[in-house]
């Protein structure tokens, strides 16, 4: 077996045949596909590594480069002018042309549409129709030992007749042919017309490159990888019975991916592209992605210096930058490379830590800085220097990157992992009810705040209100003190009228008195002014008289009684 390029242009893409053995500038960053970098922590320091050859694998023929009879490509001209060519070929070497010389007819017969191609097995031989027209039955003589086959187009990407093959593919498409001597060959952006006189050209499978069957994926990452097509052809064996094989395999690898492939003891790489291999000394190694990746693994147990097993989860971010060493070495992922020499590292340094300075340590990590005056921040620094260099030196041995490395979580196991969980819940629980009581204290000291806001905001109510009621009595006092002003005043003036009015009546009736003359009218007079005094004071009093003798006697009599009583009293 063995495959073929059809221009110069598809040199990288393909595998064996005259194919020419992949370049560098196939890949991303071909520039350091033989030269690693050192990018962690501290800075960027170039490194050279040992370069690696490439392996040519297309030492083998291409038969489709052979030249054989009765087999002619299709040029711009199309299919009708290489059936012409093959047509001369066949009737120049004394065999039956291929092209028939009936003429068309308009008006009855089979029809040709144009656009196709007219098929007649003329007694087991083919015979190709290719004008458009009508092709009567008769005379009967044109029709003996004939018989029509109906019609292809000539845009068909295949059409296989009676010993007659017929293949064009587009530029998405890949045609796997196998010739009269079971030899295969892979025919791309072209095509070719071929008449076996001994065999047949089978056309096992048209590809569509950008679309093949089957996803690779990374087991451990899942990324896609790329995607293959396995094209397999049934052979009869001695027994009768049939059986598959497979004869090609086709690659569509993304960019930024290769792959590797294997002949013997011989590794070669495959960069991006669409690819096929034909040759059966061939193998696909595997396919790989030359991006970062990253993932949290745990690691097999692991005892400290005093013997306690503990379970690391570490967190890995790397970069795969020369597959070739990787398979070199053996794996079929980084991640199985670093797998191993991180167990054996970590293994390594763990030995010499003890149980307590683990307990302490809960994540080791480029980002994890340590207090110098604990007694396990020396180690702790050492590990994380130490692990992050031996695996960066011992990824570069198989092509990859370390970028970035910390143990992020660690478990202890056995007895002391019991005890632990023991320790731990205890722990726990008093941090719970430390947590609670100070909850309740906080909830209580914020209550008693609380409260006393709110006394304070009732005090300062009560004053408000004290306040508004002070200033509502002085208020009221002085409105009624100025009432009372106001009617002492009022009573006060009306007094004064009164007064003044009454004084003016008694005036006027004074005056009117005096202008009585007649001493009847007077005695009249004096009378109703009595009548007047007995109707106020009744008719029981008794009028003392405040002038005359009567009243000097009265005096007297006044004087005696009290001038008796006082001796009475001295003796």
């Amino acid at each position: 077996m063995s495959s073929r390029i059809n221009d110069e242009e598809d040199a990288d893409t393909v595998v064996g045949g005259s194919s020419y053995p992949v370049k560098h500038k196939g890949l991303k960053k071909s520039d350091r596909i033989d030269e690693s970098y050192d990018s962690y922590s501290t800075g960027t320091h170039p490194r050279k590594l040992e370069k690696v050859s490439l392996h040519d694998f297309s030492k083998t023929a291409d038969y489709a480069l052979e030249e054989r009879p009765f087999v002619v490509p299709i040029a711009k001209d199309g299919i009708i002018a290489a059936l012409e060519r093959i047509d001369r070929q066949l009737r120049d070497s004394g065999r039956t042309g291929l092209l028939s010389n009936k003429v068309p007819v308009s008006w009855t017969g089979r029809e040709v549409s144009p656009g196709f191609l007219g098929l007649i097995n003329h007694g087991g031989l083919p015979k190709i129709l290719t004008k458009p027209g009508r092709y009567p039955g008769f005379p009967l003589r044109n029709w003996w030992a004939r018989q029509w086959c109906g019609t292809k187009g000539l845009s068909d990407t295949a059409i296989q007749f009676q010993g007659l093959t017929v293949v064009q593919v587009s530029q998405n498409q890949a045609a796997v042919i196998s010739d009269p001597q079971n030899r295969i060959f892979v025919v791309k952006n072209s095509g070719f017309v071929a008449y076996a006189i001994d065999g047949t050209y089978d056309v096992l499978a048209i590809v569509d490159q950008t679309h093949l069957s089957n996803s690779i994926k990374d087991a451990v990452t899942g990324a896609i990888l790329g995607s293959i097509a396995e094209i397999k052809m049934r052979s009869h064996i001695a027994s009768g019975k049939e059986q598959e094989y497979v004869v090609a395999l086709f690659l569509n690898i993304p960019a930024n991916n290769c792959a590797i492939l294997q002949r013997g003891d011989d590794l070669e790489l495959l960069p991006a592209g669409q690819h096929y291999i034909t040759n059966p000394n061939v193998t696909l190694r595997g396919l790989f992605t030359l991006g970062e990746n990253q993932l949290e693994m745990p690691t097999k147990d692991i005892f400290t210096r005093d013997q306690v097993p503990v379970g690391l989860r570490i967190y890995l971010k790397w970069q795969l930058m020369e597959p070739l060493k990787l398979t070199t070495h053996g794996y079929n992922t980084p991640y199985d490379a670093l797998r191993d020499k991180t167990q054996s590292i970590l293994t390594q340094i763990v030995a010499h830590l003890d149980y307590s300075t683990m307990v302490k340590q809960r994540s080791l990590g480029p980002d994890n800085l340590e207090d110098s005056t604990d007694p396990s921040s020396a180690f702790l620094d050492a590990l994380r220097t130490r692990a992050m260099d031996e695996m960066h030196e011992a990824a570069l041995e198989y092509g990859i990157i370390l970028k970035d490395l910390a143990v992020i979580d660690r478990q202890f196991k056995g007895e002391i992992a019991s005890t632990m969980d023991k320790l731990t819940t205890r722990a726990l629980q008093a941090q719970v009810e430390a947590a609670n009581v100070d909850r309740e204290n906080s909830n209580k000291v914020k209550q008693e705040e609380g409260a006393l806001a709110v006394a304070r905001i009732k005090a300062q109510s009560r004053n408000a209100q004290a306040d508004s009621e002070a200033y509502s009595v002085i208020a009221a006092a002085k409105a009624q003190a100025e009432r009372t002003k106001i009617e002492a005043l009022a009573e006060a003036e009306a007094i004064r009228l009164t007064a003044e009015a009454d004084a003016q009546a008694v005036s006027i009736r004074a005056a009117a008195d005096a202008k009585v003359t007649d001493q009847f009218a007077r005695g009249m007079e004096m009378r109703r002014v009595e009548v007047t005094r007995v109707q106020a004071f009744g008719n029981k009093t008794v009028f003392v008289p405040t002038d005359g003798t009567g009243v000097q006697m009265g005096n007297a009599m006044a004087v005696g009684m009290a001038a008796g009583m006082a001796n009475g009293h001295e003796a």
